[in-house]
């Protein structure tokens, strides 16, 4: 089936660019694992460039679904133990056998430039997290939940660098408590609730409330 062929190409191409870098894995690569020819890829996808940006996109889906469900497995009502949450599910990750890095952030290391489809793609990544904190911290009545939103990231992205150049549990045990200082200092004093922030968002990326 048609359908079943571009998931494929999707799947194959992910798996390759993360281990592999994009511009290390050439288009014949890509259709070897999967077994077709160039003209059946075309049906599917103008260029190599076009199933770039398609797997970076998936991956941004599947990295707000996983954060999702790990604040509704994890996180409990308080807007503390929901953001902080968010950081376990970072560190299921980067515990994963296969870790390689974060590969929106080798994107955007690869193509620099801000106009580039897949730093485009890349980007809007982050902007997505960033809009799951943010709706947090409004609930939570933050002080200033952009800000908090900001350095999290901030946070997160340079574990996923740290974690990807030494593998050391030290350093992801810092950047636990950077985290968890960012959240104190913006959050109020008392205990706030965030209380049904999964019913009110999206039960995952892409589909209608229930």
């Amino acid at each position: 089936m048609a359908a079943g062929t571009r998931e494929r190409l999707i799947e194959a191409a992910t798996v390759l660019f993360y281990r592999e870098g994009f511009r290390s894995v050439g288009l014949d690569q890509v259709l070897g694992d999967v077994g077709i020819t160039k003209t059946a890829f075309y049906k599917h996808f103008e260029s190599k460039d076009d199933l770039m940006v398609e797997a970076l996109n998936r991956q941004n889906v599947w990295l707000q679904n996983h954060f999702l469900q790990t604040i509704r497995e994890h996180g409990g009502t308080s807007a503390r133990g929901q953001l902080l949450s968010l950081f376990q599910a970072i560190e299921q990750i980067m515990n994963e056998p296969g870790y390689h890095g974060c590969i929106f952030i080798s994107a955007i290391m690869e193509f620099p430039q801000p106009y580039d489809p897949a730093h485009l793609a890349a980007v809007e990544n982050r902007r997505a997290i960033e809009r799951i904190i943010v709706e947090i911290a409004e609930r939570a009545r933050a002080s200033d939940p952009e800000a908090l939103a900001k350095e999290v990231c901030l946070i997160i992205e340079g574990a996923f660098v740290s974690q990807q150049l030494t593998r050391d549990t030290a350093s992801l045990a810092a950047a636990r408590r950077l985290v968890e200082s960012v959240v104190d200092r913006y959050l109020p004093a008392e205990s706030v609730v965030a209380g049904d922030f999964i019913s009110r968002t999206h039960s995952r990326v892409g589909e209608s409330p229930g």
